[in-house]
């Protein structure tokens, strides 16, 4: 049977100060939904509140906005799977084996504390699922708390954007929290490449994070290596 993979985006569009708009970052969900896709897998997308998905204007420009991305912009039907997005209550976790948390700096507002997207989160990763996330999408990651208590990350490695790409990309004083340093408090043992803006991806276990925009492809080809192993070996932690 194809694994099943859930792509969580964002339903926010601006910043707290409304003139800054943001949202999804349309290249970390094309990219990594081509390797899912090349892979065989079944997709699907959820966000917070269903239904319309805003795009981070940035992310329609060079270089993120390369043929991938313009291929889909351009596509009224791959567009429309960002007008009809399902809601989380919709979802039932048992019908996927991974959740891949899309990016953008939207998700910081909306992602942390949606019960609905945490339910499915716990559930997918205390089933045997593939919990991953890429850029900001590790926002989603923060407050899930699996069935003892105890938060996901917690004691795992963990990659997402890091603090000097936001002052780099001179969002360091829009952004509402500094998830690095929120990731850290969490007890997770976050890791970044030497370098900003390059491709770094982790996995440890079943949970495969990747650091920036430009990291996407690696991420979901880790995510398809780990399912392609549990896949043989059965579930593992």
């Amino acid at each position: 049977m194809n694994q099943r993979i859930l792509h969580v985006v964002t339903n926010v569009s601006h910043y707290d100060d409304p003139s800054h708009p943001t949202g999804l970052w349309l290249s970390e969900l094309v990219h990594a939904w081509e390797v899912f896709e090349e892979h065989g897998f079944a997709q699907s997308i959820v966000s917070p509140h269903g239904g319309a998905v805003p795009l981070e204007p940035r992310s329609l420009k060079f270089p993120s906005y390369d043929k991938a991305a313009r291929a889909w912009h351009t596509d009224p039907a791959r567009m429309a799977l960002l007008e009809t997005t399902a809601r989380p209550e919709e979802i039932d976790p048992a019908d996927f084996d991974a959740v891949y948390f899309t990016g953008g700096h939207a998700v910081m507002y909306d992602f942390p504390d949606s019960e609905g997207l945490q339910r499915i989160t716990r559930e997918i990763w205390e089933r045997g699922g593939v919990v991953s996330s890429v850029c900001h999408g590790y926002c989603g990651l923060l407050n899930t708390r699996l069935s003892d208590g105890s938060l996901l990350v917690a004691g795992r490695k963990v990659t997402g954007f890091a603090w000097q790409e936001e002052v780099l990309a001179r969002v360091d004083k829009l952004v509402p929290y500094n998830a690095e340093e929120e990731m850290r408090s969490r007890g997770a043992l976050y890791e970044k490449a030497r370098l900003p803006f390059v491709s770094y991806a982790v996995a440890d276990g079943r949970l495969v994070t990747g650091q920036n925009p430009g990291s996407a492809k690696e991420t979901a080809r880790k995510v398809a290596e780990v399912l392609q192993a549990r896949s043989n070996r059965g579930p593992r932690q």
